[in-house]
């Protein structure tokens, strides 16, 4: 993606099913969990590198003996950080008690980090928030074990300000209004009051504190916990938690909107964010790894029993198609294919642009993320030459000579890198005042391989912002003098603003939406600003559920192929010469090529949940009355 996003957080838990010492006998230490935590939270480096947190529990210690761990980092690297810090301190333990090291039970009396039970967190920080407080697991302590609880997640919540004020509601008195700490806070609100109703009950049975302790272990019903703390979420979540002695759970949304795939086996539960990270850390094949169906939790208890269970009644199935598209690694064996066949389904409106010239052509993508559905989009093209080399013969089959056929055979598709990104200076653009300048130089062209009649067709796998196309690539491009500059983005026209965990929350910096305003200038319709804005008003105060997405009346009278237009003049400098097309992918080819991940608000603006619609309004409204105040 040519446009910078914040967005999705990666989860990764593992629950090890047998002692430890099973682990140090068959794979040659103890420690085989704190790795395996490593290589899953580094294969997921790309929901996020700005920072990670890692938390361990050790099942079944004495009292006195510490059994929760927890680091958490917020420096550049974040994940080598935490396990440099980790690293350290286990050697350092060993080296200063060399009694440890072959000594599993003293290993995991002494050693923090050793454990059974672990939970890893990466994010980007969204809104300004990159302090160490807002980097997950969040810890909320109680020195009764059971109470104590670590949550993670990759999640959004619409109704932060309802969820806080049920908070204040119950008595408590949250310490911010963030999603983080009120879902925290509510799950912890229903864990005490459980906990308190199964020591009352034992109470009666005869127990004392001590003696109820492990029967309350044995007893806590998790799901009945998260049926009573998720009643009145509305958002995107994969939600994972840790209660002190040993059980855990991992939640997804009923809509199915965040990805949670996992995996088990008779030594080790393991849940994480994308399915290719267990395949590969664990070596398991694409099919033992399994999707976690919407609304549901799989739940480990203490003694390691795993199930299963609906905790939510699962909505319409609205599964991301962004994570598709740009943000799980593309090694995920579904998530290539669909990739390929985004690029694929482009092919007829590009051949179009181009008048069939597949001669003139150069075909080249926006790296990384676009380079797979480039292969999609070149395999196409390869058809279409194919057909044109047949056509040929045939048009000329009685006066064909050995010569010419040859010649009609050695046309080949032009496909060449052309740009390139300057990783390291995309790290340094940090000052808004000298920011333009810097961006124009994020990618560097390949200069000798385009000619001045030759179309230039390049794939990005979405256009957002437009902010460096505008200043980088489209005035990069035109340095190679083609005739013309095919854009291409492998998403449909994102027109309205997401609220389940990308940091798409303007819809001023939409440059769709900034397009539908100029063409209504143009038209002299610009009056329908003030309209929606009145009708947002009008719902201010309705339930979520009674809220209407009136932002659509701002798309409604222009076809994608208007938009598309404008949009390329929006992104063309004055100083460009070559002759500029956009085309965007449409929403029912990305349905096709994505089947699964039906998921298309940026796109459509049909919301998956009620809260969805409000925040649209509430964005409408700060782009009318210029606030940057937070629409959700």
């Amino acid at each position: 993606m040519s446009d910078a996003l914040k967005h999705e957080c990666g989860i990764a838990h593992i629950r090890l099913l047998k002692p430890l010492e099973f682990y140090k006998e068959k794979y040659g230490s103890a420690f085989y969990g704190v790795n395996k935590m490593y290589l899953m939270m580094e294969k997921q480096h790309n929901r996020g590198q700005d920072g990670a947190g890692f938390a361990s529990i050790k099942l079944n210690t004495a009292p006195g003996e510490r059994y929760i761990s927890r680091v958490r980092s917020n420096q550049a690297q974040p994940i080598q950080d935490i396990f440099e810090q980790i690293n350290q301190r286990i050697n350092d333990e060993i080296k200063e008690n060399p009694e440890y090291a072959d000594d599993v039970a003293l290993q995991k009396k002494y050693i923090p980090y050793l454990g059974e039970v672990f939970l890893g967190h990466v994010r980007y920080g969204t809104f300004g928030k990159n302090s160490i407080e807002s980097v997950h697991p969040f810890l909320r302590q109680n020195n009764w074990m059971h109470r104590n609880l670590i949550v993670a997640g990759n999640f959004n919540m619409t109704n932060v300000n309802k969820l806080f004020n049920n908070l204040v509601e119950l008595g408590q008195h949250p310490k911010e209004k963030a999603d983080t700490v009120t879902v925290m806070e509510k799950i912890g609100h229903f864990l005490d009051s459980e906990v308190r109703k199964l020591y009352k009950k034992l109470k009666k049975e005869g127990y004392n504190k001590q003696q109820a302790s492990p029967h309350i272990a044995e007893q806590l019903n998790v799901a009945k916990i998260l049926r009573k703390s998720s009643k009145n979420w509305d958002g995107g979540y994969a939600m994972a938690g840790l209660m002190g002695h040993g059980d855990s759970f991992v939640l997804r949304d009923p809509a199915g909107i965040r990805p949670t795939y996992y995996y088990k086996d008779d030594e080790v539960v393991v849940v994480a964010s994308e399915r290719p990270v267990i395949q590969t850390v664990f070596n398991v094949k694409f099919e033992d790894v399994q999707e976690l169906e919407p609304g549901h939790a799989i739940i480990t208890k203490k003694n390691g029993n795993v199930s299963i269970q609906q905790i939510i009644k699962p909505l319409e199935r609205k599964a991301c198609s962004f994570e598709r598209i740009y943000f799980s690694r593309g090694s995920d064996a579904e998530i290539y294919k669909e990739r390929k066949m985004l690029g694929q389904l482009l092919m007829p409106d590009v051949l179009k642009s181009i008048d069939h010239d597949t001669q003139n052509t150069v075909f080249s993508f926006i790296p990384n993320t676009a380079e797979t559905s480039f292969y999609g989009m070149v395999e196409a093209a390869q058809d279409e030459l194919s057909k044109q080399k047949n056509e040929a013969i045939l048009a000329e089959k009685e006066s064909l000579t050995d010569a010419r056929l040859q010649e009609i055979l050695s046309h080949r598709l032009r496909t060449e890198k052309i740009a390139i990104k300057d990783v390291k200076l995309r790290t340094f653009i940090t000052e808004d005042s000298s920011r333009d300048d810097l961006v124009a130089h994020v990618y560097d062209v390949t200069y000798g391989v385009v000619r001045p009649e030759d179309n230039l067709v390049i794939i990005d796998d979405s256009i957002v912002r437009g902010t460096t196309l505008k200043k980088s690539i489209v005035k990069m491009l035109d340095r190679l003098y083609p005739k013309q500059i095919v854009v291409v983005s492998s998403a449909p026209q994102i027109r309205y603003p997401d609220c389940y965990g990308i940091d798409m929350a303007r819809l001023e910096d939409l440059v769709a939406f900034r397009a539908a305003l100029e063409l209504h200038k143009e038209n002299d319709t610009y009056s329908i600003v003030e309209e929606v804005y009145s009708k947002c008003m009008d719902q201010v105060d309705l339930e979520d559920t009674e809220v209407q997405n009136f932002v659509k009346e701002i798309y409604e009278p222009f076809t994608d192929s208007q938009l598309s237009d404008k949009i390329a003049e929006l992104i063309s400098e004055p100083t460009v010469t070559a002759k500029v097309k956009v085309i965007y992918q449409t929403v029912d080819n990305l349905h096709k090529a994505c089947p699964k991940n039906l998921g298309d608000w940026y796109f459509t603006g049909n919301y998956p949940t009620p809260g969805g619609n409000r925040v649209v309004n509430r964005a409408f409204i700060n782009f009318y009355e210029g606030t940057t105040g937070r629409a959700y």
